[in-house]
């Protein structure tokens, strides 16, 4: 009877139920536990692995640019402008839920790629989806779907995740096409889903990113208005390397 169920449970996929029975069956002490008790720690094992695969997937997905980042091991040197109970607040990502957006500024090495992805993380965690992408990469895949006939798709996909991750905003001009592009991201999630942005460029000036003015004014009042800012300071965390002072560093 005993390899019966071990058959039927693997028949089911239900591996980490017919792990955990096996797991019994081979510890006498076990007998002496109440069945209801013994069901339930069979249940908790395959609840428990089926939520990790599903996290698991969630993160595979959202393409974080610093997949280990998690918000628990933030530096918090005085130096970074970063206040504890701020982020403890946006921890619990019900800004997510209300649609509300997410703006991270300063200079290069300061952790913005980091800190965004610690939410990208913690977003995953709350079984929401989210999505990762440098903004003049997607810019450019929209561009090429302008001709290939996937743009309307990839417009579609952006607007699925709870969380948008547009990280490195501002690092090239955007041009009167970028532009319109970019609004179409933006005015699709607007008051509906989040978005978490990261810049070197102070927000002050954004604006001059844009070639369009008319655009600027569109994408700004959409992104800003409604959006929690944290602005990073002091030195870059990046390992400074003698014969490379620009080198690739951790970015936090």
């Amino acid at each position: 009877m005993i390899n019966q169920t071990i058959d039927k449970l693997n028949s089911m996929k239900l591996r980490a139920m017919e792990q955990e029975y096996r797991r019994q069956v081979e510890l006498p002490a076990n007998a002496a536990l109440p069945f209801d008790e013994r069901l339930a720690m069979i249940v908790d094992a395959e609840w428990l692995a089926k939520a990790n695969n599903r996290l698991q997937r969630f993160l595979r997905e959202a393409n974080l640019r610093e997949p280990s980042a998690n918000l628990e091991n933030i530096n918090f040197d005085p130096r970074r402008n970063l206040d504890k109970a701020a982020i403890g607040r946006l921890a619990d990502c019900v800004w997510i839920k209300e649609g509300r957006n997410l703006i991270l500024t300063g200079a290069t090495g300061t952790g913005k790629t980091y800190l965004v992805s610690a939410f990208g993380n913690a977003t995953c965690r709350k079984s929401l989806k989210v999505r990762s992408y440098r903004v003049n990469r997607l810019l450019t895949d929209l561009a090429i779907g302008r001709g290939d006939g996937s743009y309307n798709r990839l417009l579609n996909d952006l607007k699925k995740p709870d969380l948008l991750i547009l990280d490195d905003f501002g690092m090239a001009s955007l041009d009167p096409g970028a532009c319109r592009d970019l609004l179409e991201v933006v005015d699709d999630r607007h008051g509906r889903k989040s978005i978490a942005i990261s810049a070197q460029l102070p927000v002050a000036k954004w604006h001059g990113v844009f070639e369009d003015a008319t655009i600027a004014d569109a994408v700004l009042d959409r992104l800003v208005n409604n959006a929690y800012r944290i602005e990073l300071k002091g030195p870059s965390l990046r390992p400074h390397h003698p014969q490379n002072d620009g080198g690739d560093g951790a970015t936090e």
